[in-house]
């Protein structure tokens, strides 16, 4: 690597991390915003519990995700990228664009395979467990399904053929959408937002605890996706959360990928019932 090529990536690195800084900023703004007036009230201890397990699992995921060295995939990845479908495109506004709409394509795509296959859902049920839907459960994921996600975005880079520093900026600008959209608050003028990005109303139904309500929604940032392939729903769910799959720390949030909704319900039907 010639000094030039360091630099830029020092650079690089310097810019994400000062990107990220603003995202916790926003996080922070977004959970101050939403205790003054939050959209629903839930129970004090559910609201406890849900930001307690949530940031524990953020801490908890990002010091493994650190040890393993898993974002040096996207490093490995950048080796190859000259090779993508923008790989020939000069650097530039147009590029970074571009880059940004395949991403968010991405993961739609991504979103709605982890709701679609067992494997996956495996894993991804751990962020929809939450009973609670505060700006926090934007933190509410399995560190295997950051792991597999990082698989992921790895091959994207590859196929698209964009910097790997470039993917993590678009990454974390989209970080602050998922704050956004996990906000427990009502945005003026939402109906008119929501036709060019996800909003709170709209992930809020993904959040439903019926598979029906909650199969829907999947942007991130851009809700065209949604209209395009016909996921879009826009109703106000009754409860939050998922029956049966219950969490209320680290340790039970990472063992329930481990505990399937049929088993469970196994498990109950084994229990002798009563005489009614």
């Amino acid at each position: 690597m010639n000094q030039t090529t360091s630099a830029n990536n020092g650079g690089d690195l310097l810019f994400n991390e000062a990107l990220f800084g603003l995202a916790i900023l926003a996080f922070l703004l977004l959970l101050v915003m939403e205790k003054v007036k939050p959209y629903r009230d839930f129970p004090q201890k559910i609201n406890k519990e849900s930001f307690v397990t949530n940031t524990t699992a953020f801490l908890v995921n990002n010091l493994i995700l650190t040890v393993l060295r898993a974002s040096s995939l996207f490093l490995v990845a950048q080796q190859f990228a000259a090779y993508g479908l923008l790989g020939g495109l000069e650097n530039g506004p147009v590029k970074w664009v571009l880059a940004f709409v395949f991403f968010d394509l991405a993961i739609y795509l991504w979103h709605v395979a982890s709701h679609k296959n067992e494997f996956l859902w495996r894993f991804h049920k751990i962020h929809h467990s939450d009973k609670s839907f505060n700006v926090s459960t934007g933190f509410r994921f399995h560190v295997f399904d950051l792991l597999l996600e990082i698989v992921y975005k790895s091959i994207f880079v590859v196929v698209i053929g964009v910097n790997a520093y470039l993917v993590l900026s678009i990454e974390i600008i989209e970080l602050f959408f998922i704050f956004f959209h996990h906000a427990n608050l009502r945005v003026p003028n939402e109906e008119a937002i929501s036709q060019v990005i996800i909003t709170p109303s709209l992930h809020r139904a993904h959040h439903s605890t019926l598979r029906k309500e909650h199969d829907s929604n999947y942007g991130i940032v851009l809700s065209v996706w949604d209209r395009i392939f016909g996921t879009r729903k826009e109703l106000v769910p009754e409860n939050i959360g998922l029956d049966l799959i219950e969490a209320e720390n680290f340790i039970q949030l990472f063992s329930l990928a481990f505990i399937t909704e049929l088993k469970v319900r196994q498990l109950l039907g084994w229990i002798p019932k009563g005489k009614k």
